[in-house]
């Protein structure tokens, strides 16, 4: 438990760290979205409906990437949300050790700026991004957002 000062400081309902996994396939990205959204709302974060799409915008760039990506060194990935007091951080672990890199904006290509994106979205929020290898040789690619509206849930839909 954390203190500030002589007076302890209670975790707020709604913080806690969780993870799940799943195999490095296409039908993931929509089912990591969907639980990352039933999560919030169960655990009543005080995000409002603009954060939350934020959150499963990135919860999508960054599962696809991992699927699309790592999925021959990685038959898993690893999805972790933590939610603090006052912020929001979701995290996408491989077991591929190359370290992406956001491609520019380049207009004449379809796709590959999925990291580029995220970057733009947290940073725009007033959060952070980055990719960090882990001890077992693979990476980690997180996003971290500041909670909106502190005082007031997410509804369910």
């Amino acid at each position: 438990m954390e203190s500030r000062g002589s007076v302890p400081v209670r975790p707020l309902p709604y913080e806690g760290v969780w993870r799940f996994t799943a195999p490095a396939v296409d039908a993931s990205v929509p089912r990591a979205r969907h639980a990352v959204r039933d999560l919030l709302v169960r655990q009543a974060v005080p995000a409002d409906e603009d954060l939350v799409q934020m959150v499963l915008l990135i919860v999508s760039e960054l599962v696809t990437n991992a699927v699309r990506h790592a999925a021959v060194l990685s038959p898993e990935v690893g999805v972790e949300v933590a939610v603090g007091a006052d912020r929001l951080k979701v995290s996408v672990e491989d077991g591929h050790p190359y370290r992406p890199k956001p491609l520019e904006r380049d207009q004449s290509r379809a796709g590959g700026r999925g990291l580029l994106l995220v970057q733009e979205i947290s940073r725009e929020a007033g959060g952070a991004c980055d990719v960090e290898h882990t001890a077992g040789g693979g990476k980690v690619v997180w996003a971290e957002l500041p909670l909106t509206s502190p005082t007031a849930p997410l509804s369910a839909p």
